[in-house]
């Protein structure tokens, strides 16, 4: 399922009708930025709720086009 920060936003706007829109904007664009940098260092996230985020390295593998052999 993937969310979209712009339906992200105005689920927010919409449910904190006292927040001005640009205020939201600015906290959500926190909160991922934060999401992000703690990916980044390898470490998990979870929000309660609404999921858990990690990062997981796969080992290389040879492929082949199809088309070209």
């Amino acid at each position: 399922m993937a969310v979209v920060k712009s339906k992200l936003l105005k689920d927010l706007s919409k449910n904190y009708p006292n927040f001005l829109k640009k205020d939201l904007e600015k906290f959500t664009n926190i909160i991922l930025k934060e999401i992000k940098n703690t990916l980044k260092k390898g470490e998990r996230v979870e929000l309660r709720g609404f999921g858990i985020f990690s990062t997981k390295t796969q080992k290389p593998r040879i492929s082949r086009n199809p088309k070209t052999g």
